[in-house]
């Protein structure tokens, strides 16, 4: 359930606007937790004085919502066959279920940390901005935006730790074969009531906390200048950011099924008392196996101009510069290893921690910190071209040289290997597009040829057991996107379509790599979504939608196939008046169709059981929608 409002109007005729208006939603979601995946709303609100050379406004707006964070689930693929796991449905099931929603373990530090999955991914966000327009007079005007941005997110979810095993392997298989335990005896008990059980498979979940504060303050000054055949803009961008992240990872025990439940192991061919009985504590196999502790702060510093000019009526062009002076600091707490042996702490009440294996490995925060800087000095450009043919054809080009600073996870890991191998660079891009674009009272369409190349792109996926993958790539792109939408028979039949074909590929890296002329990971060499609508009435409209998504790859090394998959919707909506009623469907046909596979799980191995995270599956949403 969902409801948005949204009010606005004149407060004092002509000189004083407002607009407030939000929404809330409570739903348990498609894919079945047991618990509300989705919960909570956000409200926003402006006000705007026009006064006679200008303007002036303030806003607000206030998020605080909560929503499961889905990741990969087990399937069977056979090519490109994709079925559900034994005992798992692709299409609604997942692992964030209610009977494994709470953590609760004591620290080698001291005191306990304790976490509900059913509080996803939660973030509280205040935004407090204003805007200042005024006009100086001889072509001159001056527009101030400000900006205060205060986030506090905690973030819980669930992460598979490699793939579903029978209950026999993760049990006995030795450690010097990539097992855990290597155990002969060993008997499965659920937590819930200690009943004795014998699964079919198990599966290691990763039970992953983060905690985020972030603030951040903009401030875009600019000056324009109009003149006969275009205008200038010049400004400076200030922007100052901090980062605080802390993170509390550990692992836990379950069925592989799509309504897990929590397992305990142990090795009966030791007693209850005797060293390492238990592997788990409560269903934890891993307690807090992985804490950080990292403060980043960032401070832009762009001075830019932007330049349009019509060099005749038809023929106009679009230059852009901007200089960045901009540089990060921040320092993160060193971690050592302890367990809960000498802790005067009990796994039950009896038992001491010693008696378990689930502590031997806890991570404790250090007093040690390491301190870093980065700083950045880079120029951007853009220089664009648009000819009008006539009324109803143009053509136009871009050319766009820019970067991006790298991201907190780069600074972690690059300040966090004390030999790196490389430096740690900004990643360069720059792009090439040229278009044609018709318009007419029946149809429109747009083909735009484009190239990209992009240097020192990072891959920094966390891995289930808390490494980060570290890896630089360059890449090269090109293709074509077409974009079309026609109205047909008076109007009764509108079709619209847009689409991509491309060729993004692993491009100039060093000599001998073995992802030279690899396809980028993720992305499909070919999407397109085409929409057809039908007026039936003036008040009846009904709708469909096709989506395509090509084949992709996994990894880099091009190993594990995405399979192409095709998702349909459809929906119907009728106007009575001022109320509109819609019913939108999404997924019809329960098409099982993967986004990506498991980043975390390292290399894939192609075919079998392998971790993906599918669309979802089939569902119907009825909404009224009332203007006044």
């Amino acid at each position: 359930m969902r409801t948005d409002l949204n009010v606005g109007g004149a407060l004092v005729q002509d000189k004083l606007f407002f607009n407030i208006g939000g929404f809330y939603r409570a739903d348990s979601g498609i894919r079945k937790t047991g618990f509300k995946a989705n919960d909570g709303g956000q409200i926003r609100m402006n006000l705007k004085y026009v006064f006679d050379k200008g303007y002036v406004k303030v806003y607000y707006k206030k998020l605080d919502d909560r929503n499961t964070f889905f990741l990969p689930i087990p399937l069977t693929q056979n090519g490109n066959d994709l079925k559900g796991f034994p005992g798992f449905d692709p299409n609604y099931g997942t692992y964030s279920y209610r009977a494994i929603s709470q953590l609760n373990i004591p620290q080698a530090g001291g005191g306990f940390f304790k976490r509900n999955l059913e509080d996803g991914i939660h973030p509280k966000v205040d935004v407090l901005g204003a805007e200042f327009k005024y006009d100086l007079g001889n072509n001159f005007t001056v527009l101030n935006k400000t900006r205060y941005t205060n986030i506090n997110m905690n973030y819980t979810g669930i992460f598979p730790a490699g793939m579903p095993e029978t209950a026999a392997d993760f049990a006995t298989k030795p450690v010097s074969k990539g097992g855990d335990y290597g155990m002969t005896n060993y008997q499965y008990s659920l937590v819930s009531n200690g009943a004795i059980v014998n699964p079919a498979f198990v599966q290691k979940l990763g039970f992953w906390a983060i905690d985020k504060q972030m603030n951040n303050f903009v401030n875009d000054l600019q000056f324009n200048y109009k003149f006969d055949k275009g205008n200038v803009t010049a400004g400076f961008y200030k922007s100052n950011w901090k980062s605080h992240q802390y993170w509390n990872w550990s692992n836990i025990l379950a069925t592989a099924t799509d309504r897990p439940e929590l397992l305990n192991l142990v090795d009966t061919s030791l007693t209850p008392l005797d060293n390492g009985y238990s592997k788990t504590y409560n269903g934890v196999t891993n307690m807090t196996f992985l804490q950080r502790d990292t403060q980043t702060q960032g401070s832009l510093n762009d001075l830019y101009v932007n330049l349009d000019y019509n060099i005749t009526d038809a023929l106009s062009v679009n230059g852009g510069l901007r200089y960045s002076h901009d540089y990060y600091k921040g320092n993160f707490a060193n971690t050592t290893t302890s367990n809960l042996n000498n802790s005067g702490l009990t796994t039950d009440g009896t038992h001491a921690f010693n008696t378990t294996t689930a502590d031997d490995n806890m991570s404790v925060l250090g007093n040690k910190y390491t301190y870093w800087n980065y700083n950045i000095d880079k120029v951007s450009f853009t220089l664009a071209a648009n000819y009008k043919i006539n009324r109803e054809n143009a053509v136009y080009a871009r050319f766009s040289n820019g970067f991006r600073s790298p991201n907190e996870e780069a600074y972690y890991n690059y300040f966090s290997n004390p030999t790196p191998d490389k430096p740690l660079k900004s990643v360069i891009t720059n792009q090439l597009e040229v278009g044609y674009k018709y318009y007419s009272r029946t149809f429109d369409i747009a083909v735009i040829p484009f190239y990209s190349t992009l240097k020192n792109l990072s891959f920094t996926d966390i891995f289930s057991n808390g490494k980060s993958e570290n890896t630089f790539a360059n890449t090269q792109n090109y293709g074509v996107e077409f974009e079309g939408y026609a109205r047909l028979f008076n109007n009764i039949l509108e079709v619209s379509f847009n689409g991509t074909v491309q060729s993004p590929k692993y491009k100039n890296l060093e000599a001998g790599s073995v992802l030279e002329g690899n396809v980028v990971r993720r992305m499909p060499k070919f999407f397109f979504n085409i929409s057809p609508a039908v007026n039936i009435t003036k008040a009846w409209r009904a709708y469909a939608s096709m989506n395509y998504y090509g084949k992709r790859f996994q990894d880099e090394k091009n190993v594990q196939t995405l399979p192409a998959f095709t998702e349909f919707g459809a929906g119907t909506s009728y106007q009575l008046g001022k109320i509109r009623f819609a019913v939108d469907g999404t997924n019809i046909f329960n098409t099982i169709g993967i986004t990506e596979g498991d980043p975390r799980a390292g290399s894939p191995n192609g075919d079998g059981t392998i971790m993906a995270r599918p669309i979802m599956g089939a569902a119907v949403r009825a909404s009224i929608t009332l203007d006044f």
